[in-house]
């Protein structure tokens, strides 16, 4: 597994510790009163896309797989994460699934062997991987290998450009920005829709605030 300096500094600081702060700070505090994206609206997101064969990539602490509704009862479920501590906190949290665990970097080609997933979620993980979006979203090519011809890709990402900014998330985005913990100065929703369109026959993006909720689905193949 390749991992670079600026890979390991966006998802090294999530520690127990910080996991366990996670929800009150991330989906309770920032996301509602900073990035103006109250996390009851994400958890829809989910519900609306979500399948019971389901891939969530970069899970953080398991909060909107506990939380979401699966279609049915009978679910198969799978986490994959570059950071062991949340795979095991989110594992810990939906065990009752009995969930499947891969530590991958998601910028690198997935080359596991594993049966193909109905969707494949990505929460709040683009604005944390290093570079530009248009190079970053290979990270949606990669997984996209593991979604079923008519399955559906969804998440959400953070913006900085063409998006309201109060001066709290102006100040917070730029200090995570620097800390490496964000690396999203020039993400738009431009690069986020031109990618989709070039990778999927049907895609919606919807901003919120700062954050671009995206679903897309039915792969152009060849």
């Amino acid at each position: 597994m390749t991992i670079t300096k600026e890979v390991e500094q966006g998802q090294a600081v999530y520690s127990k510790p910080v996991l366990w702060l996670y929800d009150m700070w991330v989906l309770g505090i920032s996301n509602r009163f900073i990035w103006k994206c109250p996390t009851p609206g994400i958890l829809e997101h989910f519900n609306r896309n979500i399948s019971s064969n389901h891939l969530d990539v970069g899970v953080g602490t398991g909060y909107f797989m506990d939380r979401c509704h699966f279609p049915s009862d009978k679910v198969r479920l799978a986490l994959m994460d570059l950071n062991q501590n949340s795979l095991d906190i989110s594992a810990q949290r939906v065990a009752r699934y009995n969930p499947t665990q891969f530590r991958c970097n998601v910028l690198d080609k997935i080359t596991l062997e594993t049966e193909v997933f109905d969707s494949i979620s990505l929460n709040y993980l683009f604005h944390c991987l290093p570079g530009k979006l248009p190079e970053k979203l290979v990270a949606l090519d990669n997984v996209a290998t593991l979604l079923s011809d008519s399955g559906t890709v969804f998440g959400s990402t953070i913006l900085s450009e063409g998006v309201p900014k109060s001066g709290a998330a102006k100040k917070l985005m730029a200090i995570y920005n620097k800390k490496g913990i964000f690396s999203n100065t020039q993400d738009c929703e431009e690069d986020l829709d031109t990618f989709l369109a070039s990778r999927f026959k049907e895609y919606k993006i919807e901003v919120r605030g700062c954050v671009a909720l995206f679903s897309a689905r039915h792969k152009i193949t060849g």
